[in-house]
């Protein structure tokens, strides 16, 4: 796991980076146009791209070098950054062209992510892949804590081209890391060498596979409902903060959130998850969701204070 474990500690490098850049570009946007709908769009060009990509996606990187893939992911990512720089520096810097760079950042994350996840099979021993994944969420974690509280006393002293630029030395941090490693690739066999061909079918055979297993589906079915929901109430969050408290508050309350995650992560990665995958979904998400209910009587008043449009 030497290799996985380097290539682990690069992206988490670059997830904390990652995470300054979207706490300030959120703080930037809603303080400039006090609107919850157009802080929103922030998230919604965030995830747009994988929704429209996903169907290429697997089948592009099944085809192509998984750490090539990450490299160029990368890349392009870190330099759709550094055009928020250069837009600061020379005082043009707009809102539409804040949703037009997450955009592209995140279509390069849209093949990122499957490449990170096919390495990592390949990468990690089987008995070791459910102590991985919790390595990856504790890396993710580890950003929602540290990043936000950073960047609440960061925006105020370095400004958010500060910030930006330190999210473009984590990837090019991150693009080193990549650089030192070989990645092992997967044994060409015949049908792999049939399947070089492009065909149609290949496009839809994830979704036939699924809608094939009822009970696949059905998972399917309620991470999509879950996420939806969690959706909605997260990119209420800043606004929520910002409509009483400073940035650095904001900063404090998301790390917070985030501290849930680095622990569950730990938990992970040491237990490994529970034997039943499916009781262990459904018990973690409704004492999630049960969590959520007492933050709303707390804040009531707050939250009517917030402008939609």
């Amino acid at each position: 796991m030497r290799i996985f474990t380097l290539i682990w500690f690069g992206q988490l490098v670059s997830f904390i980076g990652s995470g300054l850049t979207r706490f300030a570009l959120g703080v930037w946007v809603y303080r400039n146009t006090g609107s919850v709908t157009q802080f929103a769009l922030i998230s919604l060009f965030a995830i747009l791209p994988s929704i429209l990509l996903s169907p290429l996606v697997g089948v592009l990187v099944d085809r192509w070098n998984r750490r090539t893939c990450m490299i160029l992911s990368d890349a392009g990512a870190g330099l759709s950054t550094l055009a928020i720089v250069l837009l600061l520096l020379v005082g043009r810097l707009e809102v539409w062209h804040i949703y037009l760079v997450v955009g592209v950042s995140s279509t390069f994350n849209a093949f990122q992510w499957p490449a990170y996840a096919a390495a990592t099979t390949m990468l990690v021993p089987k008995q070791h892949l459910g102590r991985a994944s919790g390595m990856v969420q504790f890396a993710e974690a580890t950003s929602r804590l540290l990043a936000p509280m950073l960047a609440g006393v960061l925006v105020v002293t370095i400004q958010i081209q500060g910030i930006i630029l330190i999210d473009c030395v984590t990837f090019l941090f991150s693009l080193v890391t990549l650089l030192l490693v070989r990645f092992p690739q997967p044994k060409t066999t015949a049908e792999n060498e049939v399947k070089k061909s492009w065909q149609l079918r290949e496009f839809t055979y994830g979704w036939t596979y699924i809608t094939a297993r009822p009970a696949l589906l059905g998972l399917l079915i309620f991470f999509a409902a879950i996420n939806f929901l969690i959706g909605v109430v997260s990119v209420l969050v800043t606004p929520l903060v910002l409509a009483f408290a400073a940035a650095n508050v904001l900063g404090t309350v998301l790390s917070i959130g985030g501290s849930g995650m680095l622990v569950g992560g730990l938990v992970m990665s040491v237990w490994g998850g529970p034997k039943n995958r499916i009781l262990g979904v459904f018990g973690f998400t409704l004492s999630g969701g049960l969590s959520i209910e007492p933050i709303w009587y707390l804040l009531g008043d707050q939250v009517e204070s917030i402008e939609i449009g």
